[in-house]
């Protein structure tokens, strides 16, 4: 029997949740009343909410307080295995090295340069951590700019092209609202140039002089790129572009030729692009391919080698018009008054079926070209000296992958500053730390720079990885990643390993079922690539299996599968999900009593729909800031980030069928009247939070507690959608939430 069924958090001498006082408040529409007794929970400013919030945490602290031995000891092991007095690899920008660095002791990074050696010099010096930096100027302690604070983050962060000036905003309160700065490198003061509750992705236009920043409107939408010149007024800024529809996002930026400022707009179904000459920073932006609805695409500038020698400018633009995984074509740069016909452009990359294009990124000397095959992120690069001839040829660019070998990786290539003649690769996997190469593009010879260090021998060999494949209820298969700990983990022929990581079919699981940690998320195309993590280590430790389920809805198996998760097919999202777990269980890999299940946000939805769908799967659901009540939300247009969802979720406050169906799968509206027999559930969240309400969760789990289900509520109240801040502040609320994981698993004591 597990020691989960006798934990203290399960004992029924333990005194009851805060009581939750029911006002009934009904919702009407399309002939459908539901009864609501929780919303006026919604209501922040209500000192009675306030205190309820609190009560409800205390209750959850106390609860957990068996625990904290446990979630000290996870946090310290976390802190042992990170090198806290760390740097990054320096990046070249113009006539300095920057990089950022952490000091043992201290929540936030330090953001620091030094001088180029020479012209040549584009080879990043190699830092020892804790060891003083010749020439180093400290462009922004984050650690000071916290201090008095109990939240900060940076918003925006930019140095000017002479290299004078740092543009830095900041967050203290975590509602993503930003006040933005700007430093004189040269005295290290602020200058008075001040912009409150600015949106993020500010920037310098490259005369140093003009600088370009958004704001949101009352849904916490950005929908306004503003220009400031420095020294002038904030009441003398100009509004250089304004997006009414409320679909769409808006977004500035600077092509990495710097030859242009972009500004970019989007939903979640089409998308706009606009360019200005950066050289007349106050001139008119010019629309490059009209909107069109259900096109998306994006467009990155690049000179490629033309037949007289010269360089020639085009656009590179990656779209789905007639190309449902996307085609990359190239076009001339229209001139004013003209726009790009990408029907006309010459494709150089042709649309395919089993293949994913998600980007471009261009520098003087190479391509860098980003797609996802066989539900693995993937780059390839092309060098630009190959000749014109081949450029001219329509379709026939031919790009170089960039692989290690591995069956489940994550590669990607980074682009620096225009000029750079090499690139950095970056390479992780579930059993690698993160690893940062240089990569000669006309050779292909790489150099290791950094790998994310792990303190306390830590051994890959010790750790596989692997690929199963569920089989949903419509026949669909579905992909499972999956890490351990090869001598926790036995199977039938004594060893930790499984043999081939891909296999299509599976080889069973484990000599006996194993506690199991199974992640999930599908939505927005967001795919859930390999990566390491130094506080999982902790889990697969102590015996835990980790798995991720590909659920539809995200994007690794193509845009299909992005589609197939959506709107009208969103329960497949959940179907999968569970599909995955019955198959983990099914096969051997774990047991209902051993399996939890972990969301945040979008996967918060998704887990909490898996727990009313089938309660008697799993032993534990973590739900992380969790879209629960998505329903009440999608209905009322003025909320943050409502209208804009639409086109991911459809729009229930004018389509009836769109209501019912969200009706039908909404976890708050569809928890059981009797769910005395739902998993145990962790719901944790933060009071300002501005992507999902706290009022979500928190009436999700007043709900399951008045129904039976053994839920509990934590809330930040200083914080936003990311949690706390500050490195150590996140390692404690991980060991909290791993401490809960292994209370369930019957795993305290090992």
């Amino acid at each position: 029997m597990s020691d989960a069924l006798t934990s203290p958090a399960t004992d029924p001498s333990i005194e009851e949740p805060p009581f939750t006082v029911r006002r009934p408040t009904e919702r009407t529409f399309h002939g459908d009343t539901f009864v609501d007794d929780y919303e006026w929970l919604r209501s922040k400013e209500d000192p009675e909410v306030v205190a309820h919030l609190e009560a409800q945490n205390s209750w959850t602290l106390a609860r957990q307080e068996h625990l904290a031995p446990l979630r000290q000891t996870l946090f310290d092991e976390i802190k042992g295995r990170t090198l806290e007095t760390d740097l990054s690899v320096p990046s070249r920008d113009g006539d300095w090295w920057y990089y950022a660095r952490t000091v043992e002791g201290q929540q936030y990074p330090i953001h620091a340069r030094y001088p180029v050696a020479g012209p040549d010099d584009w080879t990043p010096r190699l830092l020892e951590p804790g060891e003083p930096v010749p020439g180093e100027q400290v462009l922004l302690d984050q650690n000071a700019e916290a201090a008095g604070h109990d939240f900060f983050a940076l918003g925006s962060l930019d140095v000017s092209d002479d290299g004078t000036r740092l543009l830095y905003a900041v967050d203290t309160a975590g509602d993503e609202r930003y006040t933005l700065r700007v430093r004189d490198l040269a005295t290290g003061e602020d200058l008075r140039d001040e912009v409150p509750d600015t949106a993020p992705g500010a920037l310098f236009a490259p005369d140093g002089e003009h600088i370009f920043y958004l704001t949101v409107d009352e849904a916490w939408r950005p929908w306004r790129v503003w220009r400031h010149r420095l020294g002038t007024p904030g009441t003398e800024d100009v509004v250089v572009f304004e997006e009414p529809d409320e679909r769409y996002w808006v977004g500035a930026g600077l092509s990495r030729s710097k030859k242009y400022l972009q500004i970019e707009l989007g939903s979640k179904v089409t998308s706009e692009s606009w360019l200005l000459e950066s050289d007349n920073p106050t001139g008119e932006f010019r629309v490059v391919w009209p909107r069109r609805d259900g096109v998306e695409y994006t467009v990155e500038h690049a000179v490629l080698p033309a037949a007289d020698g010269t360089g020639r400018d085009v656009l590179l633009i990656l779209h789905n018009k007639d190309a449902l995984n996307f085609e990359l074509v190239s076009s001339p740069v229209p001139a004013p008054g003209e726009t790009v016909a990408p029907e006309a452009a010459d494709v150089v990359v042709p649309h395919s079926e089993s293949v994913r294009l998600e980007g471009v990124s261009a520098s003087e000397r190479y391509l860098v070209l980003y797609y996802r095959r066989e539900a693995i992120s993937r780059s390839a690069v092309l060098l630009l000296e190959a000749g014109p001839d081949t450029l001219d040829r329509q379709g026939a660019w031919d790009f170089q992958e960039i692989s290690f070998g591995q069956p489940l990786e994550s590669v990607g290539a980074g682009v620096g500053v225009w000029e750079q003649p090499n690139l950095k690769a970056g390479y992780t996997s579930f059993v690698t730390p993160q690893s940062l190469y240089l990569y000669d593009v006309a050779s292909g010879e790489r150099v290791l720079l950094k790998q994310q260090p792990v303190l306390g021998g830590y051994d890959a060999g010790d750790y596989d990885q692997r690929r199963e494949w569920a089989v949903a209820e419509d026949g669909t298969r579905v992909p499972i990643s999956l890490v351990w700990r090869k001598d926790k983990v036995r199977f039938g022929d004594g060893s930790g390993s499984v043999g081939d990581a891909t296999s299509a079919d599976g080889v069973g699981g484990p000599a006996e079922p194993a506690p199991l940690l199974l992640y999930g998320y599908g939505a927005y195309e967001y795919s859930i690539d390999p990566y390491f993590s130094v506080p999982r280590l902790s889990l697969l430790d102590r015996g835990v299996v980790f798995a991720v389920a590909h659920v539809r809805g995200g994007g690794e198996m193509g845009r299909a599968w992005y589609d197939d998760g959506k709107l009208a097919a969103k329960r497949n999202t959940f179907t999968d999900f569970v599909a995955c777990g019955r198959h983990l269980v099914g096969s051997g890999w774990t047991a209902p009593d051993r399996l939890i299940a972990d969301g945040g946000s979008a996967g918060g939805l998704l887990v909490g729909a898996a727990a009313n769908l089938a309660p008697e799967l799993f032993a534990g659901v973590l739900a992380g800031v969790p879209f629960v009540d998505a329903l009440t939300s999608m209905l009322d247009p003025t909320l943050p980030l409502t209208v804009t969802e639409w086109d991911e979720w459809g729009n229930p406050l004018d389509d009836p069928e769109v209501y019912g169906y969200m009706r039908s799968y909404s976890p708050y509206e569809n928890v059981a009247d009797d769910a005395s027999g739902y998993p145990r559930i962790l719901a944790t969240t933060s009071f300002n939070d501005t992507r999902v309400l706290y009022v979500e969760p928190a009436k999700w789990v007043a709900r399951l507690q008045a129904a039976g289900a053994p839920a509990m509520l934590k809330i930040e109240m200083s914080a936003g959608h990311g949690g706390v801040s500050g490195r150590y502040s996140a390692w404690e609320q991980i060991a909290f939430e791993h401490a809960w994981v292994l209370d369930v698993l019957g795993l305290v004591h090992r």
